[in-house]
């Protein structure tokens, strides 16, 4: 059924494809991100209950969105690694990680910069912090399984469970403020009505999630090429790569 992917499965072939795309994903990620900062820092108006502080949100909405947005691209490489025994899929989960722990931590530090103001204090054991917090040791703990063993192979599978067995969290950290009491105000944009966010604040907002997640992309690339070349450093085609 999916015999069209086998070729992109190939490890040669994904660092070519790496290859060309970093280059365009880096540029589109770090000028988007300009763009959508630039314009919600410096232009957006004032929120009138939050003020100035609430424009903290291109980088703490963006981080969160994008915290859990890795980690289901990492549980879909896993799944495909554990399932189907594919090698770079394997590869892609340890690439992963590392970013998705780096946007889970942005989240974090952001959000108890803005709940210092808004709450009187920088955390709190809010559901939504708490699962979120929960997220962040699920990422080190891949990151730690697979380098934990000496063999390679046991420590990517471990890292691999881990990795789909931890998608339970998501939506606790998506729902959380539904199902339970919090501090922690509900959804702005995902809303299927309307948006309950002017849309001069909605816009460069929603560029900024654009670009955290292009560059997310970006990064991967770049993590999953230098991975590919650790492990297929044996090769023919990785010796002629290097002799060129």
């Amino acid at each position: 059924m999916f015999k069209w992917l086998h070729p992109y499965a190939k490890p040669e072939t994904v660092y070519r494809l790496c290859g060309r795309f970093y280059p365009w994903l880096m540029l589109s990620g770090v000028a988007l991100l300009a763009l959508g900062n630039i314009w919600g820092l410096a232009f957006t108006p004032p929120d009138y209950q939050q003020g100035d502080s609430y424009r903290i949100i291109h980088i703490h909405v963006p981080s969160a969105i994008m915290s859990m947005g890795t980690y289901s691209a990492m549980a879909i490489a896993a799944f495909i690694a554990l399932v189907w025994q594919v090698k770079v899929a394997q590869w892609s989960v340890t690439a992963i990680a590392p970013i998705g722990a780096v946007y889970t931590a942005i989240a974090l530090i952001t959000g108890m910069a803005w709940g210092k103001p808004m709450w009187g204090t920088w955390w709190v054991w809010d559901a939504r912090l708490t699962s979120e917090l929960i997220l962040l040791f699920l990422y080190l703990g891949v990151i730690a399984l697979s380098g934990a063993f000496s063999d390679r192979q046991t420590g990517a599978k471990a890292a691999s469970l881990l990795a789909v067995i931890g998608v339970i969290n998501l939506p606790v950290i998506h729902f959380s403020v539904e199902w339970w009491n919090t501090l922690h105000q509900g959804a702005s944009i995902t809303k299927f009505a309307k948006p309950s966010i002017d849309p001069s604040m909605l816009w460069p907002l929603l560029i900024s999630i654009l670009a955290f997640k292009v560059l997310m992309l970006a990064l991967v690339c770049l993590r999953l090429r230098t991975a590919i070349l650790q492990n297929e450093q044996h090769r023919p085609w990785v010796k002629a790569l290097v002799e060129e």
